[in-house]
């Protein structure tokens, strides 16, 4: 068997090993030249001896399957184990055993494998992982700015710092609580809101209940009534929205902590794994309950750890003997709280004790937590209890206590956070024993970074420790003002001359190549570029300054984009004048409906993060571009940029689905455009829409990858959602940050040194950001609804009932969700193309 296919059917090769005796020769190479035995442990009893040989988990040897054949080729075996415990063996088919077991009785027991002839070394080959300090400093300097994924609640999140990859992160609370909600709440952001994927591993509650769960609370329906199979119209609909969520339900009754561990690694790229429950009682029908669950727990953290990826496993009682026998390294202890109807979750880190809380308050009718909204962002902090100077430092210091921002010794964010923690809850006691503590931290001179947070937080803390406090401005005074830049977070730029900006004006200023400092809120350009080189497609990020004048490059141009740019013909749309609060003066547009339109408002859609969320899943060809010519048929398994026909667009009341490229044909009325206007023109002929089919007279393209971006757009997202929870001048440089990065990819001066100088990665993004924004509008259109204007890559205006936008936009603040306002007909649009 080929090593390919041993690696895809790794579990099913090691069962037949550990159960039947079978030993399955392997090979790897076009000529064979590595070739080894996956063999039981009884063809080489050393093996069970702990740390004798390296050893892997089965998920984690499926990963790294081919170096492991390798090495055991070179005479090195490799232990395979479920959990801790071995279960077979990697052997060399060919050659001796030529590394010692580290334990001399290991070494007396070696047999057939082969003898044993020199001693180990400690090092990368000997099946540790070992990293220098240095090492380790890079990783959390590139990657420690990245909150965790948010359990959908932003006070809990504030106490948290979110799910982080690599962490078993354990839910205590009693029966009738509540502890699945946080679990479930956790799974339905992840799985709605991010649309990544998640296991949601069921020992105790059925996929119904869980269903059920996720409908009340997505569609605001009553759980109990929906036991009766009754769904209301807008419940259907909700149902049909949820139908293709990347949410995965295991409730098999012999659920067991190593079949979840089994089941991540093959079940795709999964952002979260959620163990609904852990149970105390023994019940001989579930495997996760009684004496069973210190065992499950090392599991799950193990799984945690080799998959990097966050698990959140809940557990029917707080009884603190059975919670510290887990082991989890963070403990969420929920406390209900009769006097106000709200639950109390205790935030605790393993080695660390207590570091926050937060006040959820039960919707059960639901079937979910909200959010205490006195608990939430600023208004956690009451002006009931403590002083104008305890908030100001609480309020100073939430970048760096959310985790936004790096750059505080642990024992000082946990002062701190405790500190807003005793505000938000009134609790006048907590306060009193805090301020000794604040006083010495105050005094004793804290390093900051040399930021507007930064000095505001040490203006806060010179105000708190000084003899009278007295009022000071400098923890109010602004960061200094950066160079004018577009709007970052949406698609296209929001300054008025952004409409007239020449093609070779990319908005960027000198020094935006360098990367950010270590201090920066989210160093976009370094994650960039570090989602880049990690591919291991090799790409080429640069073109070479001669080949540029030459082959596709000068096909390439800004107007690529697609943006619609579109004002329904029956619409008069008139450029006024407008001053912003800053001084600047602008035009905004202002669009007069006619009667015929009937009575409504003017709903103004605004997406947020266009561009990032594009490059979730942007088609690219990650290597140089080769000519391919006249094409029969688009081929999918390729990327780049291609010569077509404009197609004809009858469809009234919507823009052209290649926006503004359809005014910039060349002579033969044909135009270049990049693989998501492609694809989008085949779905649409698919359906229907289009009565003739994409002809391609000319292309460039190379193999197509739609990850390259992927881990730019995830941590940019996990990255949105703590930061935009703070708010204030950390969003801002987020945004700002966001804007350079992307903008980078294809710089337009030849004096700017950027890491990259890829014109077709730029235009592509920019195209599938245009596509989806229009793609959406399209389904609103289709579903009735009267689609006034559609702008750029991220503004929309629908005529539509006060109040009412369409149902194929999510309100919210993430990722692909949109912001809707309302105005009335006749006044000026304060948002969007300016």
């Amino acid at each position: 068997m080929n090593a390919s296919d041993a690696r895809r059917d790794l579990y099913a090769l090691v069962k037949r090993a550990n159960d039947d005796g079978v030993t399955t020769l392997i090979h790897r190479g076009s000529k064979q030249e590595d070739r080894v035995l996956l063999a039981p442990l009884d063809r080489f009893p050393a093996a069970r001896k702990a740390g004798a040989f390296p050893s892997w988990v089965l998920s984690a040897a499926q990963r790294e399957f081919g170096t492991l054949v390798s090495r055991a080729a070179g005479g090195q075996p490799q232990v395979l184990r479920r959990s801790s415990t071995p279960v077979a063996v990697l052997l060399p088919a060919d050659g001796p055993i030529s590394s010692t077991p580290s334990d001399p009785a290991a070494h007396a027991a070696a047999t057939a494998g082969g003898a044993v002839t020199s001693q180990p070394t400690p090092s990368r080959d000997a099946g540790r992982r070992l990293a220098t300090l240095g090492d380790a400093l890079g990783d959390v300097i590139t990657r420690g700015f990245a909150p965790g994924l948010s359990f959908g609640l932003a006070g809990l999140d504030v106490a948290t710092g979110g799910l982080h990859p690599g962490r078993l992160v354990l839910v205590a609370a009693p029966p009738q609580v509540g502890g699945s909600l946080i679990g479930l709440g956790a799974a339905r952001h992840t799985a709605l809101n991010l649309n990544s994927r998640v296991l949601y591993a069921a020992s105790g509650p059925n996929r119904a209940d869980i269903t059920r769960r996720i409908i009340a609370a997505e569609a605001d329906g009553d759980y109990a009534r929906l036991k009766t199979g009754t769904l209301t119209p807008h419940e259907q609909e909700v149902v049909q929205r949820l139908r293709n969520a990347p949410l995965l339900i295991d409730d098999g009754s012999d659920l067991t902590a190593e079949a979840i561990a089994e089941t991540v690694p093959v079940a795709g790229d999964l952002a979260l794994v959620v163990v609904d429950r852990l149970q105390r009682a023994r019940n001989l029908r579930l495997p996760l309950s009684g004496e069973h669950l210190p065992a499950a727990s090392q599991v799950l953290r193990e799984l945690a750890r080799t998959q990097h990826v966050p698990v959140l496993a809940v557990l029917d009682t707080d009884d603190p003997a059975i919670v510290n026998l887990l082991d989890a390294d963070v403990i969420l202890t929920l406390t209900p709280l009769p006097d106000t109807g709200e639950t109390n979750v205790t935030v605790a880190e393993r080695d660390l004790g207590i570091i926050g809380s937060a006040r959820l308050r039960p919707d059960l009718t639901h079937a979910q937590f909200l959010d205490n909204t006195e608990a939430a962002g600023d208004r956690a902090i009451r002006d009931v209890v403590g002083s104008d100077t305890d908030r100001e430092l609480a309020t100073a210091a939430l970048p760096f206590t959310s985790g936004a921002l790096q750059g505080l010794p642990a024992e000082a964010t946990h002062l701190l956070a405790a500190l807003r923690t005793a505000l938000a809850a009134g609790n006048i006691k907590d306060l009193d024993e805090l301020r000794a503590p604040l006083r010495a931290l105050a005094a004793a001179g804290l390093r900051l970074p040399g930021t507007a947070e930064g000095h505001r937080l040490a203006a806060a803390l010179h105000a708190y420790n000084a003899p009278a406090p007295a009022p000071t401005d400098a923890a109010a005074r602004p960061a200094a003002p950066e160079p004018a830049r577009p709007a970052a977070d949406g698609g296209a730029a929001s300054d008025a001359d952004d409409e007239v900006r020449r093609d070779d004006d990319d908005g960027l200023v000198p020094g935006d190549e360098e990367d950010e400092p270590e201090t920066a809120v989210f160093p976009a350009l370094r994650i960039l570029k570090d989602s880049v080189t990690r591919s291991k497609m090799h790409p080429v990020p640069v073109i070479r300054l001669e080949d540029r004048e030459d082959g596709p490059w000068p096909l390439i141009s800004e107007d690529m984009d697609g943006e619609p740019r579109w004002v329904h013909p029956d619409v008069t749309s008139t450029r006024v004048a407008h001053t912003r609060d800053n001084g600047k003066r602008v035009r905004r547009d202002q669009l007069d409906v006619p009667a015929s339109f009937g009575d409504g408002v003017l709903c103004l859609i605004d997406r947020n993060g266009s561009f990032p969320s594009a490059c979730s899943a942007v088609p690219l060809a990650p290597n140089k571009l080769l000519h391919t010519g006249p094409l029969d048929a688009f081929d999918r398994t390729k990327a780049g940029i291609y010569q077509i026909d404009i197609p004809e667009w009858n469809y009234p009341g919507m823009p052209h689905p290649l926006g503004r490229l359809i005014d910039r044909p060349d002579d033969e009325g044909r135009v270049w455009v990049t693989t998501p206007h492609v694809k989008q023109l085949e779905r649409l002929h698919r359906d229907g829409h289009l009565t003739t089919p994409v002809t391609i007279h000319d292309s460039w393209t190379g193999k197509a990858n739609e990850s390259l971006f992927k881990p730019f757009y995830t941590a940019a997202r996990e990255a949105r959602t703590q930061l935009i929870q703070a708010g204030g001048e950390p969003y801002k440089n987020y945004k700002t940050r966001l804007s350079i990065a992307l903008r980078l990819l294809w710089p337009k001066r030849p004096s700017q040194r950027s890491p990259f100088w890829r014109p077709d990665w730029r235009m592509s993004m920019v195209a599938e950001a245009s596509v989806r924004h229009w793609t959406v509008a399209f389904k609103a259109v289709q579903d009735g609804h009267t689609l006034i204007a559609l702008r750029n890559v991220d503004a929309a205006i629908f005529w539509t009932p006060p109040g009412t936008p369409p149902a194929t936009y999510r309100i919210g603040t993430g990722f692909g969700e949109v912001k809707a306002k309302f105005i009335q007909p006749g006044e000026f649009i304060p948002e969007g193309d300016d």
